[in-house]
C-alpha cells in the first residue's frame, strides 16, 4: 500500500513509518521539521518537507505517489504550550488537519488513522479508562484532539473516509535506531534518563501527596513499538461503518517513585530526588483499558514491560547522547 505518514520525523511517527516499511509498504514521510528530525526518517522512505496546512502541496504529493491511506501524527503536542498559546494549537491541530481532510475528500482517499490522545478524557472518573468514558479535556491540546475525532465521524458520513482514532497514554521506549528527542523535553522517562546520565543527577517529582500507594501519580506506559503496531493493525482492519476509537495502553500503572527506582537500577545510578509542588491538572491515576483493541484487532503489548521500556530508552540514549544532533 502507498501510505502518507504526516509527522513522520517525530517520535511515534518515525517508528510507525519504519515498521510500515518493514512490512513492505511504500511510505511517504511528510513533516515540516518544526519538532521532528530529518535523521529519524529511515532509508527507503521518501521524505517531503511540508506543512499539513499547505493543501496544494499535500494534493500534489498524494497524486504523485498515488497515496491510498494516511497515518496522521503531525500536531503540536506540548500540553503546557497549549495553555499558553491555544491559537497555535487550534491552527496546527485543527485547521491543519481539516486541510488534510479536504485533500482526502477531494482525492477520494478513504483510509485514515488518526493519532489522538488520552488527553481527551481529562480528569478520570473511573479507572481503568475505557473508550466510553466521558470526554472532558482540561487543556487546549486535548480539546483539539477531540475536535478532530468528532469531525472524523462527520467526514465519514459525508465523504466515505474510513477512520480510526487511537488514544494512547504515555508513549515511551525506543528501537535500536529511533528514540525520543523532544526540545524541550517534558516527558517523564527521558527526563529521568537524562538526569541519570549526569554526575550527581537530580530530579524533581511534582507532588507526593496524591491518594496513591506512595503519594505519587500513577501512569500507564506503553512502548512506542506497541503503539506503532496498534496503528498498523488499525489500518489493516479499518471498518467501513465509520469512526472506530481505541485506547492504546499497557493496562497497568506505575507510580512515579516506582519508575524512578527502576531507572536507578537499570542505569546503575542513584538520583538526588526532590519533591516539588503538584502541577495543575495532573490526575492521580491514568491507566488505560485496551480491551477493545485486543478484542477487535488482536493487539498485544509485547514490549511494554516497564523495565524493557527503560532498557530500550537507556540503550538508545547511550548511543545518541545528543539525540539526533550530530
Amino acid at each position: 500500500m502507498n501510505i502518507l505518514v504526516t509527522g513522520a520525523a517525530g517520535y511515534v511517527g518515525s517508528v510507525c513509518a519504519a515498521e510500515l516499511v518493514k512490512q513492505g509498504h511504500d511510505i511517504v514521510a511528510y513533516d515540516n521539521l518544526t519538532a521532528g528530525h530529518r535523521q529519524a526518517v529511515v532509508e527507503r522512505i521518501q521524505f517531503v518537507r511540508g506543512d499539513i496546512a499547505d493543501g496544494e502541496k499535500l494534493k500534489r504529493v498524494c497524486k504523485k505517489h498515488q497515496v491510498q491511506a494516511v497515518m496522521h501524527f503531525a500536531a503540536s503536542a506540548l500540553v503546557e504550550d497549549s495553555v499558553r498559546n491555544p491559537h497555535l494549537f487550534y491552527c496546527n491541530n485543527v485547521s491543519g488537519t481539516l486541510s488534510l481532510l479536504e485533500v482526502l475528500a477531494e482525492l477520494k482517499i478513504q483510509k485514515l488513522i488518526f493519532s489522538s490522545s488520552a488527553a481527551v478524557y481529562g480528569e478520570p472518573k473511573s479507572v481503568p479508562i475505557r473508550e466510553n468514558h466521558p470526554v472532558c479535556p482540561v487543556n487546549p491540546y486535548g480539546e483539539t484532539k477531540l475536535v478532530i475525532e468528532r469531525a472524523l465521524a462527520w467526514y465519514h458520513a459525508a465523504y466515505g473516509i474510513n477512520c480510526a482514532a487511537l488514544r494512547y497514554f504515555n508513549a515511551a521506549g525506543a528501537t535500536k535506531n529511533l528514540g525520543e528527542d523532544h526540545r524541550p523535553e517534558t516527558h517523564l522517562l527521558p527526563r529521568l534518563l537524562a538526569a541519570a546520565s549526569r554526575p550527581n543527577g537530580s530530579f524533581e517529582i511534582y507532588g507526593d501527596d496524591y491518594p496513591t500507594s506512595d503519594g505519587t501519580c500513577i501512569r500507564d506506559f506503553v512502548h512506542v513499538l506497541d503503539i506503532a503496531q496498534a496503528h498498523i493493525l488499525a489500518l489493516h482492519c479499518l471498518s467501513k461503518s465509520g469512526l472506530r476509537i481505541y485506547n492504546v495502553g499497557h493496562g497497568k500503572g506505575y507510580s512515579i517513585r516506582a519508575v524512578v527506582k527502576a531507572v536507578e537500577e537499570i542505569a546503575g545510578r542513584k538520583l538526588d530526588i526532590r519533591v516539588g509542588r503538584r502541577r495543575s491538572g495532573d490526575p492521580a491515576v491514568l491507566v488505560a483499558s485496551a480491551r477493545r483493541l485486543a478484542r477487535e484487532l488482536k493487539w498485544k503489548p509485547r514490549h511494554s514491560d516497564l523495565r524493557d521500556i527503560i532498557r530500550s530508552a537507556w540503550a538508545w540514549m547511550q548511543m545518541h547522547p545528543q539525540g539526533y544532533r550530530k
